[in-house]
């Protein structure tokens, strides 16, 4: 769920991005992607590893009819603690 969740956001930056900067179709997105901390039934944070295929189906259902629909994403794991947008290219 948690992977959905993060691809939801991803895309919305995305689509953020895409205004502002009025950039047309987008070819690829390339991520750097590490855990994510969750706090849950009044534990402390504690990190998650999320699951890059479901990372990459959540990613190319949202983009579904959005200017991202043909877009590559290209998910790099890392070390750290959250996630970014390292490219895009268009």
């Amino acid at each position: 769920m948690h992977d959905f969740i993060l691809a939801k956001e991803i895309v919305e930056e995305m689509l953020k991005i895409t205004k502002d900067k009025n950039l047309g179709k987008i070819k690829s997105v390339t991520l750097e992607i590490g855990s994510v901390a969750l706090a849950h039934d009044g534990f402390p944070e504690c990190p998650e590893d999320l699951n890059v295929e479901n990372i990459r189906f959540g990613l190319e259902s949202i983009a579904k009819n959005t200017i991202l629909s043909d877009s590559q994403f290209i998910i790099k794991k890392t070390r750290r603690s959250d996630w970014r947008i390292t490219n895009v290219e268009v």
